[in-house]
C-alpha cells in the first residue's frame, strides 16, 4: 500500500532498491531516500489542500453553507415635471384627504440649493426639534412652486421638489421665509437660483 501511494506521487519510472547496511540492518538506498522524502507535502500545501476540501464540501452540499441574505428591489421614485418647471418626487403618500387650493396646512420643510448646500429648515439639525409653519395654499401667501408641491398631498406625506426661480421667491413677502435676519438673508440671497424643498405635510387645518 505504501509503495502504491509512493508511485502516485513519484511516478512509475522511479525504482527503489532495498539493501543491507554495514551494521546488518536492512535499509533503503540513498536514491530511494530522496525519492521517498519527496512524497511528503509541505505543511502549508497540506493546509491549503485541506481548506480546498472544505470548500468542495460546501459546493457539493450547498445546504451546509450559510444562507445568503435576500436582496430587496430598490423602490423607484418617479419624477413629475409640471408646466411651471417644478419637478416633484413622491417619497411618502400619507393618509386622509388631499390638500386643495385655499386650505391652511401645517408643514415641516428643508430648503437646499440645487448643489445640496443647506439654506434653511424648520427642523433643527442638531436637536431634531421642529418649528412647523402654517401656509395658505394660494398665490398671495406661498411661493407658487411650493403650493404646487403641497396640492394633492395627504397628512403624513413627504415630497421632494426642485423649484425654479420663476416659481419661487419672486417677491420677499411670499412664504415660507424665516423670521430671523440671518436665515432670511441667506434664503433670499439664493432666490435667483433653483431651490430644492423637502416637505412633510403634518396637518390640513
Amino acid at each position: 500500500m505504501t509503495m502504491a501511494m509512493a508511485q502516485l506521487f513519484v511516478g512509475p519510472s522511479s525504482t527503489s532498491s532495498v539493501g543491507i547496511s554495514r551494521n546488518g540492518v536492512s535499509g533503503i538506498s540513498r536514491a530511494e531516500i530522496s525519492s521517498v522524502t519527496s512524497v511528503h507535502l509541505p505543511r502549508r500545501m497540506f493546509m491549503q489542500l485541506a481548506g480546498m476540501g472544505s470548500v468542495l464540501t460546501l459546493l457539493d452540499f450547498p445546504g451546509l453553507a450559510a444562507p445568503l441574505p435576500q436582496m430587496k428591489e430598490p423602490e423607484v421614485i418617479r419624477t413629475l415635471k409640471l408646466p411651471s418647471g417644478v419637478r416633484i418626487q413622491e417619497i411618502l403618500e400619507g393618509e386622509g384627504r388631499e390638500a386643495h387650493e385655499g386650505d391652511l396646512v401645517e408643514v415641516n420643510y428643508v430648503c437646499r440649493r440645487a448643489n445640496g448646500y443647506f439654506v434653511h429648515s424648520t427642523v433643527d439639525q442638531f436637536s431634531g426639534e421642529s418649528s412647523p409653519v402654517k401656509l395658505f395654499l394660494d398665490d398671495n401667501d406661498v411661493i407658487e412652486g411650493l403650493k404646487e408641491v403641497l396640492l394633492g398631498m395627504k397628512a403624513g406625506g413627504k415630497r421632494r421638489a426642485l423649484i425654479p426661480p420663476s416659481a419661487g421667491y419672486i417677491n420677499e413677502t411670499l412664504k415660507p421665509i424665516p423670521d430671523e435676519f440671518g436665515p432670511r438673508r441667506s434664503l433670499l440671497s439664493h432666490a435667483n437660483e433653483p431651490l430644492v424643498f423637502e416637505v412633510q405635510l403634518l396637518k390640513i387645518l
